[in-house]
């Protein structure tokens, strides 16, 4: 891809301005509404709640005790509409952190030393992104910007992972983890071309490799069987067999991302978890492996699920995907498996749409484009399930890249909650955070206290306006930042405000796992 110079973020726009045009008490009361309400104590448990709960005592979660009148907390988010999708609490509150905690949530008013006024905003767990990449300092402003706390690289690190949590340990804005890249190992240690198959000795060494890095911090084994074809149904096993034995997650971008190939994809992944017993999780089911077929797709894992196998899934809220020109999947063919043509083809930065000519020019120079290659149908019935959560599949570089590395969860929130009511708030805030902790906190016990706003948890929160909050990237220019996320808040630590990200508040922490 051609160098591209290093865009700066967008100063967040002037809020009096915004105030001013929106009518804000009108606004946001309407919002909150369209947003709806609820107010149980308790909710059903969602697809990956395969963890006994969280570090926190079961008593005080979700409760609200009366603070003693003398305390003076250390900061008090206060009025704002507090919302823990995991204990079901919904009701305007004030939350008060000492440290790093949550300590109380109550509906009187709270002291602090410091405050925050969340009045008609909402209040929620910090976002956490499962499927990132390297949270780079560039790309992990934008990240916080979208209201992502926890910045997951499940889609695999091209790293080991003692050099990985080395390099940001102490020297991140985010939380940040990630998983064994299976393709990257088989390459870069092995020399195993993406088209041949690894040798039963090879497979052998990659596994102790695997179990040697799955000491040293990785939550989670990442194959990408469409990227690196030869990889084989034994080479799969014999790592999830290790992911397994170490009580981890199997991550996987299925080997066919086409039409008539759904059922494929999905039956290679599920006969993983059948064959091992691990537990399997599909990348990106909005473009490999539902594409033209979600809802047959989503019964073919919901069944697998009834059947005792332990298989989940991410999307992006996007009709269409990104990938580089030269890549596996613009083989020969590529029109018949999408159903697209050059012209759905968009060169990533610009807003040149491709011809045949060009196609072949830029697949030379391996450029990105997006294809507009996903029904609008199948993300709003993927986002519909309740087996699906949401992971961007992306950061931003200093380079071109798809608009989800800076906007994925504020549009589901804008788009998909407000404007286009697919879902409610309370069920896309779970796809936001509870449902990813669980998903990986057996052997991550740092998000047993994430994901969560409760007595006890990690004050990893995120504030966002209702009446504005929207993705604001666009293919031609991925580096903008969302609207209306207003205050991020990582350990206690204020790390955004209306007036952008503070990039000196290196507070993130390895997200690693503990020895099975």
């Amino acid at each position: 891809m051609a160098p591209a110079s290093r865009p700066s973020p967008p100063p967040s726009p002037d809020r009096r301005k915004l105030l001013v045009a929106l009518g804000y008490t009108a606004a946001n009361a309407a919002a909150l509404v369209r947003f709806g309400g609820r107010g149980e104590a308790g909710r059903s448990r969602r697809a990956g709640d395969q963890a006994g709960g969280p570090d926190i005592p079961a008593s005080v979660r979700g409760a609200t005790p009366p603070p003693p009148d003398h305390h003076v907390y250390d900061l008090v988010v206060a009025g704002g509409r507090v919302i823990d999708p995991d204990s079901g609490y919904d009701r305007v509150a004030d939350v008060g952190i000492d440290g790093e905690r949550i300590v109380t949530i109550s509906t009187q008013r709270l002291k602090g030393r410091t405050s925050i006024d969340a009045t008609a905003k909402v209040v929620a767990p910090g976002f956490i992104d499962l499927l990132s990449y390297e949270p780079e300092d560039y790309g992990a402003r934008f990240k916080v910007a979208d209201g992502v706390t926890t910045n997951l690289g499940m889609h695999g690190i091209n790293a080991d992972a003692a050099d990985f949590f080395a390099r940001f340990t102490d020297n991140c804005v985010v939380h940040f983890g990630g998983a064994f890249d299976n393709p990257w190992i088989r390459s870069t240690h092995f020399g195993i071309d993406t088209g041949e198959q690894a040798s039963p000795t090879q497979i052998g060494e990659m596994s102790a490799m695997l179990a040697q890095q799955l000491a040293d911090g990785w939550i989670g084994v990442d194959f990408e069987p469409e990227y690196a074809p030869g990889t084989s149904f034994a080479e799969m096993t014999s790592l999830a067999l290790v992911a397994k034995a170490h009580d981890v997650p199997c991550f996987f971008h299925g080997r066919f991302s086409a039409v008539g190939t759904n059922h494929q994809t999905l039956d290679e992944i599920i006969a993983v978890a059948k064959e091992t017993g691990a537990a399997v999780h599909v990348e990106h089911i909005i473009s490999t492996g539902g594409t033209f077929d979600m809802a047959g797709s989503l019964a073919r894992v919901a069944e697998a699920r009834r059947a005792g196998y332990d298989v989940t899934a991410c999307m992006y809220p996007y009709d269409y995907w990104a990938t580089y020109l030269g890549s596996t999947r613009f083989a020969p063919g590529w029109q018949e498996r999408f159903n697209i043509s050059y012209g759905d083809l968009q060169v990533a930065g610009t807003t040149e749409r491709l011809t045949e000519s060009t196609f072949r020019q830029y697949q030379q120079e391996n450029k990105l484009a997006a294809a507009y290659a996903i029904p609008e149908e199948d993300v709003r019935t993927a986002l519909r399930s309740d087996l699906v959560m949401i992971g961007s599949d992306a950061i931003l570089t200093t380079g071109n890249n798809h608009p989800r590395a800076t906007g994925c969860f504020a549009r589901t929130l804008g788009r998909y909650v407000r404007d286009e009511p697919v879902i409610d708030l309370v069920d896309a805030l779970a796809k936001m955070t509870i449902m990813p902790a669980r998903r990986l906190e057996r052997r991550a016990p740092a998000l047993r206290r994430k994901g969560r706003l409760q007595l006890g948890a990690d004050a990893d929160i995120t504030v966002f306006d209702p009446a504005t909050v929207i993705d604001r990237s666009t293919v031609e220019n991925p580096a903008q930042a969302s609207a209306g996320i207003d205050h991020v808040l990582i350990l206690g630590q204020v790390v955004k405000t209306p007036d952008g990200v503070d990039e000196s508040k290196k507070v993130g922490r390895p997200v690693t796992a503990v020895p099975a």
